[in-house]
């Protein structure tokens, strides 16, 4: 459950840029787009609800109208905006519904992972993994949420491409795109992040000791807290979420 004192979901911090420059991507301009867009939409910088000024975006972004349209299109197929006929475009809100499938999705998709790697685990794979690892902790130490989201990212995505599978990472990522989104809201609380720290270290331990039955474990105790957090702040902030 929460704990006393949680603080409030964050986005971006007043007066930052919630679009980042073009230039610091590759790809098409639309791809471009796509990608900024819905890298502020993962990131909270544009909040469940919020209406998306397609007029605002392309100025912010210096491009026309029908990038962002593209993106848009693409972003609503994923499910991460709502269009509107008449009213506009907006950040779509959390469902709990949605929240729960994904979560199953992803704990179906990663304990068959882990449980897989931890029997085919090499010591290169082990080093990228406790690296990955020592970046989080100096992120708890920093209190860089941001920081500390995208390695808990990254570990996970690692997980999964040492499997073998090399579609396996996109399915996921299609696959539980909104719990993803999700995860923003949890880290702030106080003490989740050096928690899920000792969690991945729980996870990583049973890998390095090639233990599949320890390893499917740890996993499916971290993937089991995020609904554990995430339903008290469905009532604590019912305007990030769609009515049941």
């Amino acid at each position: 459950m929460l704990q006393a004192g949680a603080e409030e979901p964050q986005g971006a911090s007043p007066g930052t840029p919630r679009l980042r420059p073009l230039s610091e991507l590759a790809g098409s301009l639309s791809q471009r787009v796509y990608l900024v867009l819905r890298e502020a939409i993962l990131s909270l910088a544009y909040r469940p609800g919020e209406i998306l000024r397609k007029g605002e975006i392309c100025a912010r972004l210096g491009v026309s109208r029908s990038p962002v349209s593209e993106a848009v299109a693409r972003l609503a197929a994923e499910g991460l905006v709502d269009v509107v006929p008449q009213a506009g475009t907006f950040v779509a809100r959390f469902s709990m519904a949605d929240l729960r499938e994904g979560a199953f999705l992803r704990e179906a998709i990663e304990l068959a992972a882990v449980e897989r790697v931890a029997q085919t685990v090499t010591e290169d794979e082990l080093a990228e993994l406790r690296r990955n690892l020592r970046m989080q902790q100096a992120m708890v130490a920093d209190g860089d949420h941001a920081g500390f989201y995208r390695l808990d990212g990254e570990m996970h995505e690692m997980i999964l491409s040492f499997t073998g599978y090399r579609r396996l990472a996109q399915v996921a990522q299609t696959a539980w795109v909104n719990v993803n989104r999700a995860r923003q809201l949890v880290l702030p609380v106080p003490g989740r992040m050096q928690a899920t720290l000792e969690e991945h270290r729980a996870i990583v331990a049973a890998i390095a000791a090639r233990d599949p039955g320890a390893a499917r474990a740890a996993t499916g105790r971290h993937l089991a807290q995020l609904l554990t957090y995430i339903e008290p702040l469905e009532a604590a902030h019912p305007e990030l979420f769609a009515p049941r």
